[in-house]
């Protein structure tokens, strides 16, 4: 081999030593042990929810409930929504309408705010209205804890601001530390206008078991032989009975309805769904995020 040649096999040589070093040298520091990766778990759990239906007493005191426990994975996963997406007096369609425009796969009728002028409307953290109502409502906030408290006492701006989300306007408190409230045997009015909405009625109730943990109860009425309704005395006790340490009235009579998968699961008093001005539901999506 010429000397020409032996040079260029040492510089080729060279060359390759000073490109292994290099390599060895530089590209340690972005090996890594896979056991070192943390994939950091995400604290967000899927609604999960279970309905029973039960039935109690015989003849012409039987009764007919439906009682949904829902575990929310965020309070954000518990929407409502508006009849046509319009809030407004008078603006109705059924639970099951609303329902299906919206992916619901759980719903149930609200406090129909669009009959009255009163109230605090907050919905989805929105404030809609803030009107002076002698009425108790229950606040249900972002970081899944609730509350009842009377109206007037605080302005529907500083609910939102301290992280209401939605604000139910009916009544009446049912449950409150987990005891049933006192003098439920006396008429109540919703508002000034309307009759007294005591005595055995179809209800629809929510209570709260824990935070993101909810039950919610719609019993059928004005149906003799299938179910004759509750008293708010024994709406309340059946709370309590599950275990709410928080529960509060919805809309009842006609407007009783509970929707999941697509049908209504309950027996409205009337033979057909009645349209009301909203609803309360579970989304398909699982979103679990406030917008």
């Amino acid at each position: 081999m010429n000397r020409k040649r032996v040079i260029e096999c040492l510089c080729v040589l060279t060359m390759v030593l000073l490109y292994t070093a290099g390599k060895r040298y530089v590209f340690p520091t972005v090996e890594r042990n896979i056991e070192e990766v943390v994939i950091p778990e995400s604290t967000y759990v899927r609604p999960a929810i279970e309905i029973e239906r039960q039935e109690r007493g015989e003849g012409q005191e039987k009764i007919t409930y439906y009682a949904a426990d829902i575990q929310l994975g965020d309070a954000a996963d518990l929407r409502t929504a508006f009849a046509k997406n319009q809030y407004g007096l008078n603006i109705k369609d059924t639970v099951s309408g609303m329902a299906q425009k919206h992916d619901a796969f759980f719903a149930v009728n609200g406090d129909y705010y669009g009959y009255r002028t009163d109230g605090i409307v907050i919905r989805n953290g929105i404030l809609y209205r803030d009107g002076p109502s002698d009425r108790e409502c229950l606040v249900m906030y972002r970081d899944g804890t609730a509350c009842v408290m009377k109206e007037g006492t605080i302005s529907g701006n500083k609910l939102v601001e301290e992280g209401a989300w939605n604000v139910f306007s009916f009544g009446p408190v049912l449950v409150e530390d987990g005891k049933v409230r006192e003098g439920l045997d006396e008429p109540y009015k919703v508002d000034i206008l309307n009759e007294s909405i005591s005595g055995k009625q179809p209800r629809t109730g929510i209570g709260i078991l824990g935070k993101n943990h909810l039950l919610i109860v719609t019993v059928d009425g004005r149906a003799e032989g299938y179910s004759c309704g509750m008293t708010f005395q024994e709406f309340a006790e059946l709370f309590k009975d599950y275990g709410c340490e928080l529960a509060y009235n919805l809309d009842g009579g006609r407007s009783v309805t509970m929707y999941q998968e697509g049908q209504i699961i309950n027996q409205p008093c009337s033979g057909e769904e009645r349209k009301v001005s909203d609803m309360i539901y579970i989304g398909r999506d699982y979103e679990g995020t406030a917008e």
